[in-house]
């Protein structure tokens, strides 16, 4: 086909590719002879008919293609336009061959004259069911088009509107038709336009669609940004050639509110999820407040900071500021110090915020930067100190010249009490802060506010549990006569640094000395209390000097006491609170006492752990010590059992949190621990640390204390002891004795003393005593003396009236000794006074008034 184009000298024959309104109604031709026989046949028609030209010429196509009962009329209707007339009409057809009409075709027949003058016609056919399928077409087109509710573009192959719908008029103005020859800059910015129009492009050189284009711009004389989503797709003429790209635009911008707010809502519920993971694991002021801000920075602003109450970081009593109450001073007032924690910032080289007009101050309310670490505080009339006094949270917009376009102030509650303030800002460019926004802040600053309140009730009840626990563990590494003696204490966990593990070292009368360790169970402050009642009990019990198995005898009574019911005068204190249930406390406990003359050690065990003796020369074993039952039981008595020590042997008393743990039994445990002291000849303290570096003592499950000893016997030229009749003249052989002995031992500033005591001592054993008696003296960091007889009554120290003529022994063996007393043994009792060595620290002599204080 041809098609016309206008130039400047006027219309001219083109040749174009099919596809006009022709090829869709598929027009057919043919010619009608003089004699009423076809003559020429178009291809056209050979589609529509179905015959070949060289079938149809020649024929009649009354005969040919009507149907029989249409045949008369179809004749005299030729006849009519043979004779000149003109024709227009429906004529059922059918095809050659068939009865039945095949279909209607719609005829134009026109008179037509041959060469010779006669008379022929010319007639034109379409498919009325051709015609019928393009009035459905363009009806269809034409609702779709004109009535859609989304707006409807037709581009052309110049990228220009061929045709627009009332819907898209109806958004930016106009009719319809005002549209036409516009281009997408018409309609957007030029960032939008050039995106669309290489759309437009890409789908008319390509084919490919293109859905869901996301398209922002703004309607005429409309300020608020609308979203639209644009689907592109190619329109193509009848035999395929592109002639334009329809678009189809849809409003989506309730839609795309709706999904912020959504992906809002999410991006805040996933951060208020991090910050219950990550906000508060250490216990630590300053590391939760910078865990704050690793959430916040960048997820939810650009800039944040962190001020604590300065009080409340120095451990200060005084609880942080109330609000809403009448404590509205001092830190309540926003105006008390403040330590700038934290501080964190998603935009390089960011300056802290200043605001001249707020005064000096920090932050967002003072001129001068605050750095991290630095004490401040902020003017009474400032935003922040506002938000402080109030305890809500307060907006603060952006200055000219600032990064930052607007900060949320957020003082940080928790339970009624502020204990600092929290700054988030966003800088510009990035999205306002909104509604939710807020909510999230005061969300975020509530979470850190419990965390870092909790973390100061802990610090400070932790410091206390701990002076409590290091107040009842023996001081450094204590001395004992006969034994080089080496000690570790190790918390469960640097959380849980009190528990009831403890170890102590007594010195007794005699030189002996007192080995106890013990473990009440359970950890945390009440167990530290336990512990300590326990072991201030078995302080003063082995000052009793009683044998092991009765010293944890009526420690078992105390432990069960300890667990009695809350009494009724506590109970009448809390009457609101109603009953109380008794706590249960259970201990395990090893008591020792060893004698250094005798190189031998009395064990007794209430469900302990047994102790483990290293020989020289031999493997660590397992001491065979009669388990007993647990501290706070009863019910069951407890044995001793002795053990002669050689010297330089090694003895190792432990808790369970040594050898036993989640991660090894404790058989395990202890065959390791057995293995460390595999070497007892090296020094002590390097013992313990082989000890706690070769197990697992980093398991955080149990408190860990090790009591090490190595038995250094007293040497024989170190004790004097002699046996004396019971007769008056043995008062002047002890002193004879004592005095020899002394000279001996290079103590004669001491002789005077101690024969004046020994005599005493001896003259009260002849005078209220029993059988033999017994003198010994024992040298070492002290000088004791011990008078044994067989009598069970114990002295009693009293004084004198002026009159008596005796009774002043006592209190003249009080008066010049270290200290004295007396105890039972197996065989009746001992009496016996300690002083110190001349080189020592020993105590003062008396003066006049107390010697005459005695008569």
């Amino acid at each position: 086909m041809s098609e016309i184009s206008e130039t400047a000298s006027g219309f001219v024959w083109q040749s174009s590719p099919p596809g006009s309104i022709y090829d869709y109604i598929r027009v057919a031709s043919f010619s009608i002879g003089p004699d009423g026989l076809v003559e020429q046949w178009s291809r056209r028609a050979v589609d529509l008919f179905g015959v070949t030209a060289e079938e149809a010429r020649g024929k009649d196509p009354v005969e040919a293609f009507m149907p029989a009962d249409l045949r008369e009329r179809g004749h005299r209707r030729v006849k009519e336009i043979l004779d000149g007339k003109e024709w227009t009409g429906l004529v059922p057809f059918r095809m050659p061959g068939e009865e039945q009409p095949h279909g209607i075709a719609e005829m134009y027949v026109m008179p037509s004259e041959t060469e010779s003058g006669e008379r022929a016609a010319l007639c034109i056919v379409v498919d009325v069911r051709a015609l019928r399928r393009i009035e459905t077409d363009l009806a269809a087109s034409q609702a779709i088009f004109g009535q859609s509710p989304f707006g409807f573009l037709l581009f052309g192959t110049d990228l220009t509107v061929k045709r627009a719908n009332q819907r898209f008029a109806t958004v930016f103005g106009g009719s319809a038709d005002d549209h036409r020859g516009r281009t997408v800059h018409d309609y957007l910015a030029r960032s939008e336009a050039d995106r669309m129009t290489s759309a437009l492009r890409r789908v008319l050189e390509t084919g490919e669609s293109v859905t869901d284009l996301q398209i922002v711009g703004a309607a005429p004389g409309a300020r608020d940004r609308r979203h639209w989503s644009i689907n592109l797709y190619r329109v193509h003429s009848g035999s395929g050639r592109p002639i334009g790209v329809a678009g189809l635009g849809i409003d989506v911008t309730r839609r795309h509110n709706a999904a912020r707010e959504a992906a809002s809502a999410r991006r805040n519920l996933a951060l208020l999820n991090e910050a219950g993971a990550r906000i508060g694991n250490s216990l630590d002021l300053e590391a939760t407040a910078r865990e704050l801000l690793d959430v916040a920075v960048p997820g939810f602003c650009d800039l944040a900071s962190v001020d604590l109450y300065q009080g409340l970081l120095t451990g200060d009593e005084a609880p942080p500021g109330r609000w809403g109450s009448s404590h509205d001073v001092g830190y309540g007032a926003g105006s008390a110090e403040l330590r700038r924690v934290a501080f964190a910032s998603a935009v390089a080289d960011t300056p802290l915020r200043t605001d001249e007009g707020h005064g000096a101050g920090s932050g967002c309310c003072g001129p001068v930067p605050i750095e991290v670490g630095a004490v401040h505080r902020y003017p009474f009339n400032s935003p922040c100190a506002g938000a402080l006094r109030t305890g809500r949270i307060r907006t603060v917009p952006g200055a000219d010249g600032e990064l930052a376009q607007s900060t949320l102030v957020v003082p940080m509650v928790a339970h009624d009490t502020v204990v600092g303030l929290v700054q988030f800002s966003r800088a510009k460019g990035s999205e306002p802060f909104g509604e939710r926004d807020r909510a999230l802040a005061v969300e975020l600053a509530a979470r850190a506010a419990v965390c870092i309140d909790n973390a100061r009730l802990y610090r400070r009840e932790h410091e206390r549990a701990l002076i409590l626990q290091r107040s009842l563990l023996p001081p450094g590494d204590p001395e004992a006569a006969g034994l080089d003696i080496a000690c570790r204490y190790l918390p469960g966990t640097t959380a849980t640094e009190v528990g009831g593990d403890w170890f102590d070292v007594i010195e007794l009368p005699g030189h002996r000395t007192a080995l106890v360790i013990g473990d009440v169970m359970g950890r945390g402050l009440r167990a530290a209390v336990a512990m300590g009642e326990l072991r201030t009990a078995v302080r003063t019990l082995a000052q009793l000097d009683l044998e092991p198995a009765e010293v944890l005898s009526h420690l078992d009574e105390i432990a069960r006491g300890l667990g009695a019911p809350i009494g009724t005068q506590q109970s009448r204190t809390h009457k609101s609170r109603g009953p109380e249930l008794s706590e249960v406390y259970l201990a395990t406990c090893v008591y020792a006492v060893y004698d250094p003359v005798t190189r031998r050690c009395t064990f007794a065990n209430a469900g302990h752990l047994p102790p483990v003796l290293v020989e020289p020369g031999e493997e660590a074993l397992l001491l065979d010590v009669p388990p007993g039952m647990p501290l706070g039981v009863g019910g069951e008595p407890f044995e001793e059992v002795e053990v002669e020590l050689p010297e330089g042997a090694l003895l190792a008393l432990y808790t369970d949190g040594l050898v036993e743990s989640r991660d090894h039994p404790l058989d395990e445990g202890l065959s390791a621990f057995r293995r460390a002291l595999t070497d007892p000849a090296r020094p002590l303290e390097d013992v313990c640390d082989r000890v706690l570096n070769s197990l697992d003592t980093g398991h955080g499950e149990d408190d860990i204390a090790l009591l090490m000893a190595r038995i250094q016997g007293l040497p024989s030229e170190a004790v004097g002891d002699w046996s004396l009749p019971r007769e008056p003249r043995s008062v002047g052989r002890a002193r004879e004795l004592a005095r020899t002995q002394l000279k001996a031992w290079d103590l004669e500033p001491l002789v005077d003393t101690v024969e004046l005591l020994v005599s005493e001592l001896v003259t009260n054993a002849l005078r209220y005593g029993e059988g033999e008696i017994r003198l010994r003296l024992l040298r070492d960091r002290t000088l004791v003396c011990e008078v044994w007889d067989a009598g069970l009554v114990q002295p009693r120290r009293r004084r004198a009236r002026d009159t008596d003529e005796g009774g002043r022994g006592l209190q003249l063996v009080g008066l010049l000794s270290s200290s004295w007393g007396s105890r039972r043994t197996p065989r009746g009792k001992t009496v016996w006074f300690e002083l110190a060595l001349p080189d020592g620290d020993g105590a003062a002599e008396p003066t006049v008034e107390q010697l005459l204080s005695m008569f």
